[in-house]
């Protein structure tokens, strides 16, 4: 299987919770790639069987997160998800609030339905946690 890992960091924070994803995901076996929500092209992603899309946390500390609008802008563009395994990323100061259901709002005509794997982290590391929700995911 192969897995594509599509990530939009502001400060290098998501970037390294993508690759630290994208390591894991190697380990497991997986022929997965990184690589950047601006150098990303459809057949990229038309070439995944797995997809997974982070960014980093916009908003007021506690309420109102969403995503930075590059990345809605890179992510409207995205082909069609629904023959995909899709899940989300984010990175964060204090709280993600609403990020994943914003997230799955932009991309709701490209997904088959509720985007169930959503990975978090305050520093960028791959948490014990996020690794066992990406094994359930897998399986």
């Amino acid at each position: 299987m192969k897995a594509l890992v599509i990530y939009y960091s502001k400060k290098g924070t998501t970037r390294q919770f993508a690759y630290e994803i994208d390591k894991y995901l190697k380990n497991s076996n997986l022929d997965s790639r990184i690589i950047s929500i601006y150098d990303v092209h459809t057949d990229d992603i038309k070439q995944a069987d797995i997809v997974l899309i982070g960014c980093w946390t916009n908003g007021l500390f506690l309420f109102l997160q969403h995503p930075d609008n590059i990345w809605k802008k890179y992510a409207k563009q995205f082909p069609e998800l629904k023959d995909k395994k899709v899940g989300f990323f984010t990175t964060y100061l204090l709280a993600t609030g609403s990020m994943f259901s914003q997230m799955q709002r932009v991309l709701k005509e490209k997904l088959s339905g509720t985007v169930t794997l959503k990975l978090k982290s305050k520093n960028g590391k791959l948490s014990e946690d996020n690794k066992n929700l990406i094994k359930q995911f897998l399986s």
